[in-house]
Order: C-alpha cells, then sequence, then structure tokens
C-alpha cells in the first residue's frame, strides 16, 4: 500500500512515505516553520521515491492532540492534498504514534505518551501493545499531571514513558516508576505509517470533508470546509 502521511502537531514536522516495502521520511525540529516546511518535505519524498500523488492509495495526518497552530497546519494540508486527489484519508493520534515509535524501537508493550498541553495540564494516552496490535488503556485525555500520576500508577505493569510531559511535569511521574525515555519527545510521521496502514486497509478512511482534528479541549473549535459548519 503506498501512503503520504504528515505531521505538524507539536514542534516537530516530519512527513513519512511508503510505495510497496519501501520508506522514505523527513523529520526537523523547527517551532513556528510547520508551513514552510511541510510542503517542501513532501516534495522531496516524492521526488526521492520517484512517485506522484497519483501513485498513492490513502492520505495521513497527525490529527492531534498538540499545538492548535500545528494541528491546523496539517488539517489544511490534507484536506487539500485529499480535495486534489480524491484519497481516502486517516488521522492518526500524535500520542499513539509516539507510542508506536517506543514500541518498534524500544520493543515496549506498555507505553504511556504524555505532552506538555501547558496550562499545567498534559495531553495523555496509555498504551497496550500484544502481538503488534495497539490498544488503549484509557481514553486519551488532558488533565493536570497529578490526575495522570492516579491514572498512571493503575497500570498492571510499569510502563516506558515517552513525550515532553515528563520533563515538564515532575508530578506525573511521583514514584520514579516510570521508565522514561528522552529520545522520544515528538510524533513521527514515520511511525504512523503502520497505523495508517492498518486504518486504511480496513477501509477507516474518510472523505475530505469528514476529516477533523483532535484538540481534547472542549472549548477549543475547528470550523470545517464551508457547509460543514
Amino acid at each position: 500500500m503506498n501512503i503520504l502521511v504528515i505531521d505538524t502537531a507539536t514542534e516537530a514536522c516530519s512527513a513519512a512515505l511508503q510505495i510497496g516495502e519501501r520508506q522514505w521520511h523527513r523529520f526537523e525540529i523547527c517551532p513556528q516553520q510547520h508551513s514552510q516546511r511541510l510542503l517542501p518535505m513532501v516534495d522531496e519524498l516524492l521526488k526521492e521515491a520517484g512517485a506522484t500523488l497519483k501513485d498513492l492509495d490513502g492520505l495521513a495526518y497527525g490529527r492531534g492532540p498538540g499545538s492548535f497552530t500545528g494541528v491546523r497546519i496539517a488539517t489544511g494540508m490534507i484536506q487539500g492534498l485529499a480535495l486534489g486527489t480524491g484519497l481516502p484519508v486517516v488521522g492518526i493520534s500524535t500520542l499513539a504514534a509516539m507510542a508506536q515509535q517506543a514500541h518498534s524501537e524500544l520493543g515496549a508493550t506498555e507505553v504511556v505518551a504524555a505532552i506538555d498541553a501547558r496550562m499545567d495540564e498534559v495531553y495523555l494516552g496509555c498504551y497496550h501493545f500484544d502481538n503488534g496490535q495497539i490498544d488503549l488503556r484509557y481514553p486519551e485525555q488532558v488533565l493536570p499531571p497529578q490526575d495522570a500520576a492516579s491514572l498512571i500508577d493503575e497500570l498492571p505493569v510499569a510502563p516506558t514513558g515517552v513525550g515532553t510531559g515528563w520533563a515538564a511535569y515532575a508530578a506525573l511521574n511521583p514514584k520514579a516508576w516510570v521508565k522514561v525515555t528522552d529520545n522520544i519527545l515528538y510524533p513521527s510521521a514515520l511511525f504512523m505509517l503502520p497505523l495508517a496502514r492498518q486504518q486504511l486497509q480496513q477501509g477507516a478512511g474518510s472523505a475530505v470533508e469528514d476529516i477533523e482534528p483532535v484538540y481534547l479541549r472542549d472549548q477549543v473549535t475547528w470550523k470545517k470546509l464551508p457547509g460543514r459548519e
């Protein structure tokens, strides 16, 4: 399956392309430069692969949670690509992408992804891997670090921690139970590829008018395409 994935939900900007069994990707930490860097990244990947958008079977994007502006950039970009190609689109959780990376690179089977959400809160996702399949322990949510720590304490085994939330809030890991890795701080489109492929193979792709970001904070709204407000 041929898939293009983009993500700009955090300080990182990334894109990944899969054509058959081969993969290409770009990853940069470039705060406030996502809108300038993303399209060149996509263009570079397609040129390296000798492919065009017409060769793709589907599109995917980091749907959040993360920076409001960053999530909007990826959502707007994927809407434009979907409108031009008619390809199905799937949204991939940024938290799940980091958990997938911990599983792929570290062999972790219990992962807690925590992104600093500012305002003394974290975006939290608790994941379990069984035979390579990822499952949520609890719904992804935004909550104070102390409340997140209470949820984490209920996990059956010591998890691996990924994301920027751990360094930002010591209260997230008061018992130092979580094995925090400093090597996975931001989501990468490369590790969204297997999650996107699974969803697309299951027929979960959406049409362009149904594409939505995920903010987790209820007070934030997103204006859809014209006619879809």
